[in-house]
């Protein structure tokens, strides 16, 4: 796509930007392609001048200009100003992204009935299983999660350890569904995606918003819980701000709400629309569980729904009972997206595949179960923990957890980490989980230091079962080692991921491979 610079950079936008000044205004570029790292400039693009933790993208101008930039969007005053170059001064270059990505790409999500997703866990499944129930119900969807993406055709893997990619990225793809023939769009919504801070999703136009839950994660970004509640509230905002605009018919916006979580009202309160609510745990709502069973293979469950005073049977192949509040949160999504009755969606849940990486099962003829997760947080530990330890205390089976801590991230989450893992496990192995710049050993002991405050779990104490083993390979062969027959090997934090983040280095690795590698080296 290419533009000339007037065609985009209006009014209207100058004012969405906090546009302050422009040099060289005279000039009406045209732009191919809107940039915010200087390494991926090309002739005629525009580049964001974006300030940042590690390094300042005012440091690059040049290089970027070298590289064929014709426009600088900045917030920090520049001395010497290129011939030929138009310079854009806006009060915060990485807000003013969205508006102007937006505006460059005609407005994508006009185009699309959009559905948010936010929350602490749940966001990539939820998102997963929208996207597969509207496509077997025969309509043309695209979906950006962390784990994949679809833009209307294949499904993608995503390279990157990002849940909602930067605001020129998200409208950009979100044109490509619209050109694609897509009539709904599935967003996994994270926090730094709706905070005013990165401004990600600001301009995206929402017609549902779906909360999962909500527990204390990133607040090494937010700052407070309190903020980091407040900013994933911008989901359900936005939908007072939606029209028709160029889609051909109406959908009246709403909202979905996990009615378990204390916080679910808060979240309610910020839309004038109406929100409908799930539970698992016998809350009113409209899609209420009475009663499951689950295995390794997945779940069946009785539920109730209140409107049509009637009782229904759903079947799924989603390991881990957790999954019934994502399906749930699914369902009600898509029956007021379509207009049609939960009841009649519910005989394709059966269909629904897994999310690679979550409660993901490695058969490779061993004796002893290996299960991959993507679980980082100490709600998610409490979401998969339970109900697994009930099920190997009654077959016997012993239980071994291999996880670690990402680095510069929230630190408090360490040692719950560890305290909940003692818990549930009968052996713990502690290894590498993006150390980033942070010491690998430091987040480790951390760690560990919850598993040693676990009263109840004494064998811990005297490190009889727990191991401190950083790399990530050696914990898994040591695990594998260590099952026996009926055991239990559970793989947390790395789950769909295909790194692990060091200081000086990034180390490919795909934890399902890399665990099926080890299986064949011991024969199986």
């Amino acid at each position: 796509m290419t533009k000339h610079l007037a065609q985009f950079f209006t009014e209207d936008i100058k004012e969405k930007a906090f546009f302050i000044e422009s040099h060289s205004n005279e000039l009406d570029p045209l732009v191919s392609s809107l940039e915010y790292d200087s390494r991926n400039v090309k002739q005629g693009s525009l580049f964001f001048a974006l300030p940042g933790l590690h390094t300042d993208g005012s440091l690059y101008i040049n290089d970027a200009i070298k590289n064929g930039a014709v426009v600088i969007v900045h917030e920090n005053d520049i001395a010497e100003k290129k011939d030929n170059v138009v310079y854009i001064k806006v009060e915060n270059a990485r807000f003013a992204m969205s508006p102007i990505s937006a505006s460059f790409y005609d407005f994508p999500s006009r185009h699309l009935f959009v559905t948010g997703v936010t929350g602490t866990n749940g966001k990539s499944t939820t998102v997963y299983l929208i996207w597969q129930l509207l496509r077997m119900l025969g309509k043309k969807a695209g979906f950006i999660s962390t784990v994949q993406s679809c833009l209307g055709g294949e499904v993608e893997w995503n390279a990157e350890h990002q849940t909602t990619p930067e605001a020129p990225i998200i409208q950009r793809l979100l044109r490509e569904m619209a050109d694609n023939g897509c009539e709904y769009a599935v967003l996994e919504s994270s926090s730094h995606g709706l905070s005013p801070k990165t401004n990600r999703l600001g301009d995206v136009e929402f017609c549902c918003a779906v909360f999962t839950n909500l527990t204390h994660e990133h607040l090494e970004f937010h700052g407070t819980f309190e903020q980091y509640m407040d900013d994933k509230a911008n989901l359900f905002r936005s939908l007072n701000r939606y029209t028709q605009n160029g889609k051909s018919n109406f959908i009246e916006p709403f909202g979905i709400v996990n009615a378990d979580d204390e916080s679910s009202s808060y979240f309610i309160n910020m839309t004038r629309h109406n929100t409908f609510k799930y539970s698992t745990v016998g809350e009113n709502a409209d899609l209420i569980l009475e009663s499951i069973q689950g295995n390794s293979s997945g779940n069946w469950y009785s539920v109730f729904i209140p409107e049509i005073n009637e009782r229904i049977e759903i079947r799924d192949k989603l390991p881990g009972i957790f999954n019934s509040s994502n399906v749930f949160a699914s369902l009600l999504t898509v029956s007021n997206l379509l207009q049609l009755p939960v009841k009649e969606i519910a005989l394709y849940v059966k269909k629904l595949q897994p999310v690679r990486g979550r409660m993901f099962t490695i058969i490779k003829g061993q004796p002893f179960e290996v299960v991959v997760d993507y679980a980082h947080t100490p709600a998610s530990f409490q979401a998969i923990f339970p109900s697994l330890r009930c099920r190997f205390d009654k077959s016997g089976g012993k239980i071994i957890s291999v996880f670690g801590c990402p680095g510069e991230r929230d630190t408090k989450k360490r040692t719950q980490q560890g305290q909940i893992a003692a818990l549930y496990s009968d052996i713990i192995i502690i290894t590498d989980e993006d150390p980033r710049g942070e010491n690998p050993i430091d987040i480790i002991e951390e760690v560990a230091g919850g598993v040693y405050a676990e009263k109840e779990r004494t064998i811990f104490k005297q490190n009889e079962n727990l191991f401190l083993i950083p790399d990530r390979l050696a914990a898994i062969r040591r695990a594998f080692a260590l099952a026996g027959k009926g055991d239990l090997v559970l793989l947390l934090g790395k789950g769909h991921e295909n790194s692990i983040i060091y200081a000086d280095h990034v180390l490919p690795f795909d934890e399902i491979t890399e665990a099926e590698k080890a299986l064949s080296e011991m024969g199986y």
